[in-house]
């Protein structure tokens, strides 16, 4: 990830769970975010992988600041988000 990234980057599935509760909250919080389904996208999938230890673990989410959120909970985002 470059060091120009501006928004959120939120690495997941269509079918999982976990990245569907994720993207929810961005969307009920009107927070702008880029959506990259690792399925679709080989290269992402192999960043999920080299941030989380060999697994492609989702939702992976990248913030401006250089933090990586792997499967985070509600909590977690939330506090991340100031929310």
């Amino acid at each position: 990830m470059g060091d120009t990234q501006k928004k959120i980057m939120m690495y997941g599935t269509t079918w999982c769970g976990s990245t569907k509760r994720a993207r929810r909250l961005f969307e009920d919080e009107k927070i702008d975010y880029e959506w990259i389904d690792i399925d679709q996208d080989e290269t992402a999938a192999k960043f999920v992988e080299s941030v989380a230890n060999g697994f492609r673990s989702v939702p992976t989410i990248v913030f401006p600041d250089g933090a990586i959120l792997v499967e985070p909970s509600t909590y977690q985002l939330k506090e991340k988000l100031g929310l």
